[in-house]
């Protein structure tokens, strides 16, 4: 507040005495503080011990004339308002204090009192704009700063906590390339960091966020919901599993039905997790709903809330049906894996209890079109791989964690990677690549 009240000081520099009385008696009376100098060396005197905040200069003066006195001002003081007062017909000197002193106005004399008194209060007001100015933007850099030392400080935690996943996002990063920047790329890579654990049956559980994902769009789309429902639904497929980051490995893989009560306990967490990490995105609010209720069964059995019918959001009745259909598959759901037809008929068998029939029996026609009209396949190993080819598996590392999702296309960086990891790993990889009928 007390730099608000601080009034403007105007500094008078002219030879004649009677002009700085003229000029300080009409500007007292506007509460500002006023300086006078007999001449351009003791104004510059005066500047060195004073803090001006405008200057008016008579433009005649002996020994160092006002164009000179102002362009000297201007090179040391640069934000003191500069106003040149000219009583005689010389534009050339007038045009040079212009240029070299860059004055704000020039006001020929005799003056009048109006118009001189309304130049400085506006000359003022234009500093104070840039003087603020200059502020913010300092301010700007200030807090930039700042943030670029957060996000520092951010990355290098992530960095720490991650430690052991670093050489598998890294591999990631170079195998997708550009496609990593898109937003559904960085979907997957979030959604694999549960899948990149090391938990018993870890290999099994490599793409199982995409083959979630994939199957639940295409099935929402075959029972009439919109695109952006099933997009929707396609990220929680990808994001169903992300609130089992914190179990124990031991728990990871394990099937269901093996667990003790407090190993199940722990595990019929992980949905009400996963929604509380995604709530946060504002993207994901609708996607974290149904990750919550991705274990809800039709009949009111599930968990965690025991909803029921049709009072469980659609998006979570689909996602319900596909994850077991892959879990089954996968042993993580009952104590052996199934094969694909003893899958389907646990589907039936429980169509109207665990699962909405509706949703059965979209999927159960989806199925047997896919396994008519599919392309085949053809294995090949990296040597024989070419630009355009498309993956019809998921490429898995023997580690156990997703190299490359089924469905993606094969570019020569890509391919350049692939045989690079054979190189250091000594080890041969075998490509499934999609063969389109002719």
């Amino acid at each position: 507040m007390s730099e608000a009240l601080t009034p403007a000081t105007l500094l008078f520099v002219d030879d004649e005495p009677s002009i700085l009385s003229a000029l300080r008696r009409l500007f007292r009376p506007h509460g500002y503080r006023i300086l006078v100098a007999e001449g351009g060396a003791a104004g510059l005197a005066l500047l060195e011990t004073e803090t001006v905040d405008l200057i008016i200069s008579d433009m005649r003066m002996p020994e160092m004339d006002g164009a000179t006195f102002l362009k000297q001002v201007r090179a040391r003081w640069p934000h003191t308002m500069r106003i040149l007062l000219t009583g005689y017909a010389d534009v050339t000197s007038t045009i040079a204090a212009i240029n070299d002193g860059e004055i704000y106005r020039y006001i020929a004399k005799p003056w009048d009192d109006l118009e001189i008194v309304k130049t400085v209060k506006e000359a003022l007001e234009r500093q104070a704009l840039e003087a603020e100015n200059r502020r913010l933007t300092a301010l700007t850099q200030v807090q930039n700063d700042e943030l670029k030392t957060l996000n520092a400080s951010l990355e290098q935690k992530v960095s720490e906590r991650t430690a052991e996943l670093r050489q598998a996002l890294t591999f990631v990063e170079q195998a997708h390339g550009e496609l990593k920047k898109s937003f559904l790329t960085s979907v997957q890579v979030f959604a694999g960091l549960a899948e990149l654990r090391n938990g018993p049956g870890g290999s099994r559980l490599a793409g199982h966020g995409r083959r979630v994902a994939e199957m639940s769009r295409s099935l929402a789309l075959r029972m009439g919901l919109s695109d952006a429902e099933a997009q929707s639904i396609m990220l929680a497929g990808l994001l169903h599993d992300i609130g089992k980051l914190g179990l124990p490995d031991e728990l990871l893989g394990k099937p269901f039905n093996t667990l003790s009560q407090e190993q199940r306990a722990l595990v019929m967490k992980h949905p009400q997790i996963g929604q509380n990490i995604l709530m946060a995105i504002d993207k994901f609010k609708d996607v974290a709903i149904l990750v919550k209720h991705h274990h809800e069964c039709f009949d009111g059995s599930g968990f965690p809330e025991r909803l029921a019918g049709i009072s469980i959001p659609q998006g979570a009745r689909i996602l319900a049906l596909v994850n077991d259909y892959d879990a089954l598959q996968m042993g993580t759901l009952v104590q052996r894996p199934l094969r694909q037809e003893e899958a389907l008929a646990f589907l039936i068998d429980n169509r109207g209890k665990r699962y909405d029939p509706a949703a059965v029996d979209a999927f159960v026609k989806l199925i047997s079109e896919t396994q008519k009209g599919g392309p085949s396949e053809v294995p090949l190993r990296s040597m024989h791989l070419k630009p355009g080819m498309v993956l019809s598996r998921d490429l898995a590392h023997r580690d156990g964690y997703l190299l490359l999702a089924k469905g993606s296309p094969l570019t020569s960086d890509i391919i350049g990677q692939l045989v690079k990891l054979e190189q250091a790993e000594q080890q041969n990889l075998t490509l499934y690549i999609r063969q389109e009928e002719k």
